[in-house]
């Protein structure tokens, strides 16, 4: 809304409540703070994570999100106050979620990825906030301001990192008046996380290699945006001089791989695990001779990131109990059927469960 019109809504506001001032009766005593309480207990100022101060519905119902990460994060605590989502579900989504949060309507996202935000929709979709949620860009204050101006619409930024997951749950449920239920999620981002650290702190880390792209000449590079979980764990063995911060990792050759022979290898979901066994090059790494390769989990998301959101601690939990299995004491169905429930409000089955994990465990495991 530009600022003409803004102005020119003012100047009729401040008419109408002079209009009215003049021609009403004095107000009872106490009427004034009571009808002043009113007007204040609809609205509250929140502040966001990058210290914005921003008027907000005291009782928020309808909710916009800014694209894939803060979809996943916030739809696992408020799922019924989205008005619509800021990327289209993977096919995968389909079998877990209910039909009506699988056909929210698409508004698109604001940085990146596949889709700009229609302002169109979203002013149609009148939510009561749009919240950000992830590592702040460096622009971000600008970019949260100019868009609320734009639209009218309260912006929030909600800071999450892998490592404190509890605390980006924990502003949530005051955003949205959930304390409680944001509190349970909370509290397992923080076993989940603590958990999976403990462990691989406890044993040698494995020579590892995160393996991407059609060809499997892409690695997740150590330090990079997206190895954050794969640094936890393990030792990644793909160091770079630039580490891309881009899902589709950093491009190598075949001699590369082969110089590093991994101990372990994990593919990311569509890439070349199916073929590698077959493979005269990856044959001779010792990662595929022991067949200690195995494919990420893919469902709803790829469980170790992409976009790197609380997923990953779902991944974490898979990737210690592969890697370390001698220490990781967790029943993996479980956890993963606990984490199913909480996140995505669904009922996971055992053959539900057997499929996402088929490519993705040790035999002996996956025969159990």
């Amino acid at each position: 809304m530009n600022g003409k019109r803004w102005m020119a809504l003012l100047l009729a506001l401040v008419m109408s409540v002079s209009l009215f001032a003049c021609s009403a009766k004095p107000a009872a005593d106490g009427d004034d703070s009571q009808n002043n309480d009113v007007v204040e207990d609809t609205t509250r100022v929140f502040t966001d994570s990058c210290g914005r101060e921003v008027t907000v519905p005291a009782n928020v119902e309808k909710v916009a999100i800014s694209g894939p990460l803060a979809q996943i994060v916030v739809f696992a605590l408020a799922p019924d106050k989205l008005v619509g989502i800021a990327n289209a579900w993977d096919e995968s989504a389909a079998q877990f979620l209910d039909t009506k949060y699988y056909d929210l309507p698409l508004l698109g996202q604001f940085y990146g990825g596949k889709g700009e935000m229609n302002l169109e929709t979203l002013l149609a979709a009148a939510p009561d906030v749009v919240i950000d949620v992830g590592e702040p860009k460096g622009s971000i204050v600008e970019d949260m301001d100019a868009l609320q101006e734009q639209t009218g619409i309260p912006f929030v930024h909600i800071d999450a990192y892998l490592a404190s997951m509890d605390n980006t749950y924990a502003m949530l449920g005051d955003l949205l008046a959930m304390p409680n239920e944001a509190q349970g999620l909370a509290d397992y981002c923080r076993y989940a996380y603590d958990r999976a650290v403990e462990i691989a702190n406890s044993v040698e880390k494995v020579n590892l290699l995160y393996i991407t792209g059609d060809e499997g000449l892409n690695v997740i590079a150590k330090g990079s945006y997206h190895a954050k979980a794969i640094d936890l764990l393990a030792n990644n063995l793909a160091v770079v001089e630039e580490p891309s911060s881009k899902g589709t990792g950093n491009e190598v050759d075949m001699e590369q791989i082969l110089n590093w022979n991994p101990d372990v290898i994990l593919f990311a979901p569509g890439s070349i695990y199916d073929t590698v066994a077959e493979n005269e090059n990856w044959q001779t790494i010792t990662a595929i001779k022991n067949g200690a390769y195995y494919e990420v989990p893919m469902g709803p998301y790829n469980w170790m990131g992409f976009p790197p959101s609380v997923q990953r601690l779902l991944g974490m939990m898979w990737m210690t109990t592969v890697l370390y299995p001698n220490a990781a004491d967790y029943d993996l169905y479980t956890e993963v059927s606990s984490y199913f429930q909480l996140f995505y409000h669904c009922e996971l089955t055992q053959a539900q469960y057997d499929a996402l994990v088929a490519n993705s465990l040790p035999a002996a495991d996956a025969a159990a």
